[in-house]
């Protein structure tokens, strides 16, 4: 059995890390924070993993069959309509979307 100071000074390294890996990305993102690069990329990068989400819901459900195929289309219709019509806001919009998404899959 380990002694109680070694546990402690196992956690208090471990602790040390963790803080810094954390920490460091914002440390290093602070002078580009004024960039327009990352401004263009905070701006699109939502709507990009829609994009991804959307693709890769459609592809899953093609496999399913067809009645799959038109409930992931209804679904990534609703997200955008949702996404576009409601502030732009992406978790309100992927809720929607992956709820109507699970009620069509089980109740139609």
């Amino acid at each position: 059995m380990p002694e109680l100071s070694y546990l402690i000074a196992v956690l208090a390294i471990c602790f040390v890390i963790d803080f810094a890996l954390r920490g460091v990305p914002f440390l290093v993102l602070e002078p580009l924070r004024e960039s327009d690069f990352v401004g263009r990329m905070a701006g699109w990068m939502p709507a990009g993993i829609l994009a991804i989400l959307a693709v890769a819901t459609v592809q899953s459900a093609s496999e399913g069959g067809g009645s799959r195929l038109a409930y992931a289309l209804i679904a990534s219709a609703i997200t955008v309509a949702v996404h576009l019509g409601f502030g732009r806001r992406t978790l309100l919009s992927v809720s929607a979307g992956t709820g109507v998404f699970v009620l069509l899959v089980n109740l139609a």
